[in-house]
């Protein structure tokens, strides 16, 4: 079986070929630990921002007013229940700054940002004639002024809020949890011989990663800013204006009423305000999990490509290379992306890539030229691994471009294979075999 396994070309190449199918395991298991590392990295993120805040969400704010309703049972006989109605603002600016910072948990990141926010509009009580609602049936003494911020933890300071020209004291807990489950209120002082009433509040706020407002006004006009230079503009509707520099962002969003799917004055609260928000992520610069998965999903790729070059040195050289060690090559080239993934949390992934890739290159390139007692063969390798490993790193940063520079790679290393191997006779190659 070994004489057969040495002097047979077929077997060999049928020998590489499970091989490479039998690496799809360890592919998978390195695959794995990426994922292992990296769900240990949001761990890490939500213990820190469940202490600090989590994402913020601003919704409102908007006005709670309970009225009478009148309905019968099956016998016929009435009886009235109470109900809300829900008004929102018919102007809402928002104007937000973010303090971004970075925490350390271990080797892990933490992206956190303390909030200054402005809430200011004016609510039109002419909104309530579309609900048709008598206005000796409405509660006026039970109204209330609701704001939604989705993580209470993450207020730093007693609010400022004024309504109508009054100061509110703003106390957690809400009267509307069907269609707003956090947040703050405080009870009004209107009557129905009211019509507009402004509103200003203003806040501190903390939270983690994503900053989002809820345009609940018929005009919203939202502005968020911050010392940070890698955002992420997330939600339903983009910035019409948004500045990025090197350490710093802008932006600007313009969002009409028409642009949502619930109106200004409604009594359902199956409405789902949350679902309209818009808003800023604020990234790390450098994922490196991101990074090394992508690279390991070409692994395979990778390892075929290597092999290729290998057996076409084993063929033009006509030095048989041993299962033993094309498997000892493949576990080195395995190793790349533990190296990869161990050297990218702690130093940047453009460092740890090099280092990863030169020490492969490097012991693949020794054991060959001790295997085959070749230097040339060992430098002709040697120059494929880097260009292989140049072209990784290149279609990795490549996002949007990746699938083109992979099918035109794969391209020209088979245009490479035909050329090299153009002039071998593998029927001759075959007969040598019986003879042998």
């Amino acid at each position: 079986m070994e004489s057969s396994l040495r002097n047979s070309v077929l077997l060999r190449m049928i020998f590489v070929v499970v091989l490479v199918l039998l690496l799809l395991i360890p592919q998978v298991m390195i695959e794995s630990m990426i994922t292992e590392r990296q769900q240990r990295r949001d761990t890490v993120t939500d213990e820190i921002s469940s202490k600090w805040g989590k994402s913020q969400i601003i919704t409102g704010p908007f006005i709670v007013l309970p009225y009478l309703r009148t309905i019968k049972n099956e016998q016929g006989k009435e009886y009235r229940i109470v109900e809300n109605a829900y008004l929102l603002p018919k102007i809402l600016n928002a104007g937000s700054e973010l303090i971004p910072e970075v925490r350390y948990r271990s080797i892990f990141e933490v992206v956190l940002y303390s909030a200054k926010i402005s809430l200011q509009g004016e609510f039109s009580m002419e909104y309530l004639e579309r609900l048709q609602i008598p206005p000796e049936d409405i509660r006026w003494k039970d109204a209330s002024l609701i704001l939604g911020i989705s993580d209470l933890k993450g207020i730093r300071d007693t609010l400022n809020a004024e309504f109508g020209g009054k100061s509110l004291s703003l106390n957690p807990g809400v009267s509307c949890q069907n269609l707003l489950p956090v947040g703050l209120s405080s009870g009004l002082d209107i009557s129905s011989s009211s019509q507009n009433h402004k509103f200003n509040i203003e806040l501190l706020l903390n939270g983690s990663g994503e900053f989002s407002i809820v345009p609940v006004g018929e005009q919203t006009a939202a502005g968020v800013k911050g010392k940070w230079g890698n955002p992420s503009f997330l939600g339903e509707f983009l910035p019409v204006k948004r500045t990025i520099d090197q350490d710093s962002f802008q932006a600007e969003w313009k969002v009409l009423h028409l642009n949502r799917n619930y109106p200004q004055a409604f009594t359902s609260n199956n409405y789902k305000l949350d679902q309209s928000a818009f808003g800023v992520k604020l990234l790390l610069p450098i994922d490196e999990y991101q990074k090394t998965m992508r690279t390991a999903k070409y692994a395979i790729i990778f390892i075929m490509l290597t092999f290729l070059a290998f057996f076409v040195a084993e063929i033009l050289s006509s030095r048989p290379i041993h299962p033993v060690q094309y498997t000892l090559v493949a576990v080195v080239l395995l190793l790349f992306y533990v190296l990869l993934l161990s050297l990218s949390e702690h130093i940047d992934f453009k460092f740890s890539y090099l280092i990863a890739s030169i020490s492969v290159i490097v012991l693949i390139t020794a054991y060959v030229r001790t295997m085959l007692s070749a230097v040339r063969s060992a430098i002709i390798l040697g120059s494929v691994l880097t260009a292989l490993y140049i072209f990784l790193y290149i279609t990795v940063q490549a996002q949007d471009y990746a699938l083109l520079f992979g099918s035109f790679g794969l391209f020209i290393s088979m245009a490479l294979v035909m050329y090299l191997t153009r002039k071998i006779d593998w029927f001759a190659l075959g007969k040598k075999e019986k003879k042998l």
